[in-house]
C-alpha cells in the first residue's frame, strides 16, 4: 500500500489533535509554500537553515505581520515535530516580523445604538450578542443549544481561543429572542430529523463515544444555517451553522450607510463590550474573565479610551 501524500499526512495528524479546519487549511498553506519557496524539496531534506530562509523572507521581502509569521513558523514546526518526529534545533538567525503597537477601534454608545439598530434579520441578533456578550464572531456561530444557561443567565464558550472554556454574561434584554431563535432552530431541526438528516458537527472524538449525540437537540448549532452542506473533511451533509461573512457583510454595509469614519468589524464590538464596561468601573480581572485573555496586560489595553487624550494630558488651549 502507497504512503500517503506528505500534505495528506499532515491533515490526518492535525485531526487526531482536533486542530479546526481553519487551521489545517492554514497549516497546509504555509507547508506548501515552505516547500515550493526551496524549490519542492522534501522537508527531511531541510533543516534550521532552510526555516530560518523562509521565514526571514516572510519578514523581509514579503512584510508579512509578526502574527503571519508566528502562524508560519508554527505550522512549519508542526510539520518536524508532529509529523516527521524530526526535533529542530532553535532558530537563533531568524528576523522577525515586528509586533505593531495597535490600539483597538472602539466606538462610543451614541456610535454603537445606530449601528446595530441597522442590522436586519438574525444579523441583528447576532450584532447584539457581540456587543452584549463579548464573545468572539465564531465563539457566536458556534455556539450549541446547551451551551446556553438561562437559568443562571451565562453562556458557556467551549474550546475558546487556546482551546479553552470559559463563561460570559447572558444579557437578559437579548433572552426573549434567543428563546424565539431557538425555537426556530427547533422546528428546523426537527424538519431534517423528519428527511433522514439532523446531524451536527460534534468536536474531538465525540460521535464516536456518543454515536446519538450528533442528532440531539442540546448539541445543535443555536444559528443554523438556512441550507445544508458537505463537510469537507467527511463529505457528510450537515446543517452548519450560520455562515460568518453574511454578518461580515452587513456591518460593513451599515458603517457606509451610516457614513461612519471607523474601520468597524464584529470584533469591533467585542472592543465595544470591554471598554464600556471599563468605563462602568467594571473590575479588570472581571472583564479579562468575560473576554477569556491570558494575560491581563492584554486586557489592559482598553484603558487606552478612559484617559482624556493622549495618556490623560491636557492641551494647553484647554486649560
Amino acid at each position: 500500500m502507497n504512503k500517503p501524500r506528505l500534505l495528506d499526512q499532515v491533515r490526518e495528524v492535525l485531526r487526531v489533535h482536533h486542530y479546526s479546519l481553519r487551521t489545517e487549511e492554514a497549516y497546509t498553506q504555509w507547508i506548501r509554500r515552505f516547500i515550493f519557496f526551496h524549490n519542492k524539496r522534501h522537508p527531511r531534506q531541510m533543516a534550521e537553515s532552510e526555516v530560518t530562509a523562509f521565514l526571514t523572507y516572510l519578514a523581509v521581502k514579503r512584510n508579512v505581520t509578526a502574527s503571519t509569521q508566528n502562524q508560519a513558523l508554527s505550522a512549519i514546526l508542526f510539520l518536524y515535530k508532529k509529523v516527521l518526529k524530526i526535533e529542530l534545533d532553535w532558530l537563533d538567525h531568524v528576523v522577525r516580523a515586528k509586533h505593531p503597537s495597535r490600539l483597538p477601534i472602539v466606538l462610543t454608545r451614541e456610535e454603537v445604538t445606530p449601528l446595530l439598530e441597522s442590522l436586519q434579520g438574525l444579523n441583528n441578533l447576532l450584532g447584539f450578542m457581540l456587543y452584549g456578550t463579548g464573545m468572539r464572531l465564531m465563539e457566536v456561530l458556534r455556539l450549541r443549544v446547551g451551551d446556553i444557561d438561562f437559568s443562571y443567565r451565562q453562556i458557556i464558550v467551549r474550546s475558546g481561543k487556546g482551546a479553552k472554556d470559559r463563561s460570559t454574561i447572558l444579557p437578559e434584554k437579548l433572552i426573549p429572542r434567543i428563546k424565539k431563535q431557538l425555537q426556530y432552530a427547533k422546528e428546523l431541526h426537527d424538519i431534517d430529523l423528519s428527511e433522514g438528516q439532523g446531524k451536527v458537527y460534534l468536536p474531538y472524538a465525540l460521535s464516536r463515544k456518543y454515536p446519538a449525540a450528533e442528532t440531539e437537540w442540546r448539541w445543535q448549532y443555536v444559528f443554523p444555517a438556512d441550507r445544508m452542506s458537505v463537510d469537507p473533511r467527511t463529505n457528510i451533509l450537515r446543517r452548519h451553522h450560520f455562515y460568518e461573512k453574511n454578518l461580515q457583510r452587513a456591518i460593513k454595509q451599515a458603517v457606509y450607510d451610516l457614513h461612519m469614519d471607523k474601520r468597524v468589524t464584529p470584533h469591533t464590538l467585542r472592543h465595544c463590550f470591554a471598554t464600556h464596561l471599563l468605563e462602568r468601573g467594571t473590575d479588570m480581572r472581571t472583564v479579562q474573565e468575560l473576554l477569556g485573555h491570558k494575560d491581563i496586560k492584554t486586557t489592559q489595553i482598553y484603558t487606552h479610551v478612559l484617559r482624556r487624550g493622549a495618556g490623560g494630558v491636557r492641551s494647553p488651549l484647554d486649560v
